[in-house]
């Protein structure tokens, strides 16, 4: 097989798996094993493509919309999750009251970062509404404070445990083959020079609170353990990257 129609395999398998949503009919479980296989389609890429595809691939902006006005402890993940799908992500505000995220970079890239995004987001609603039915003696604002630690907790550990996948992604990449690093720059360069072309310019939305020193938070740290994303889980798509 070419290495032209490698890649393209690899871009129909990125596809596949950005639909498979849990809006698209996919349970929470499935959802769940399907966001393992990110990191592993990722390094397959990076693999995959040489230097003249690095520098014909196009930038694209895939906007993911969110709910209320209010940023929400996944927020913290965004960032982390741009970084470890190699795109830049800012916040907007739609004309109207509406809010989104918006990934910009190499269409598979991007694709990955939005599905990853809502994998997350549904891991944690679903997580925090466990540990609330766990938590009965508290009420009203104690219980809406123990939650947000709680969500803090977990999108902050969700987030450390993707940047350690990331690192470990980005040495095998380099290991594999002798360009593996030099590439990488590449696509980061080709990346940054298209959204400069773009004429946005960013900036920081600040930090949110996070409440580390108390139960809640620690459970939510426990809970992002078990938030599973670097390992396929047995029967899921075993054909995914055959």
């Amino acid at each position: 097989m070419s290495q032209t129609s490698e890649l393209n395999r690899v871009k129909a398998r990125i596809k596949a798996l950005a639909e498979k949503t849990i809006s698209n009919g996919c349970t929470e479980a499935e959802a769940i094993a399907a966001a393992e296989m990110v990191g592993r389609l990722l390094e397959r890429y990076a693999l995959t493509m040489d230097e003249i595809e690095v520098r014909e691939e196009r930038c694209v902006q895939v906007e993911v919309q969110i709910g209320g006005q209010r940023r929400r402890p996944v927020d913290c993940c965004v960032t982390t999750i741009a970084r470890f799908c190699d795109c830049k992500v800012w916040f907007s505000r739609v004309e109207g009251g509406g809010v989104s995220y918006v990934f910009f970079g190499f269409e598979p890239d991007t694709s990955l970062a939005a599905y990853l995004l809502e994998v997350i987001d549904r891991a944690i609603r679903t997580e925090v509404a466990n540990f609330r039915g766990h938590c009965q003696r508290l009420k009203g604002v104690a219980l809406r404070r123990a939650s947000l630690s709680f969500q803090h907790g977990m999108a902050t550990r969700v987030a450390e445990r993707l940047d350690e996948l990331q690192r470990r992604r980005d040495a095998d990449v380099a290991a594999r083959r002798s360009t593996g690093t030099a590439l990488v720059l590449l696509k980061h360069q080709v990346v940054e020079e298209a959204f400069q072309e773009t004429g946005i310019r960013l900036v920081s939305g600040g930090g949110l609170g996070r409440g580390r020193a108390n139960a809640a938070f620690r459970r939510g740290v426990e809970a992002g353990n078990r938030v599973r994303l670097d390992r396929p889980v047995t029967g899921m798509d075993r054909g995914l990257l055959a």
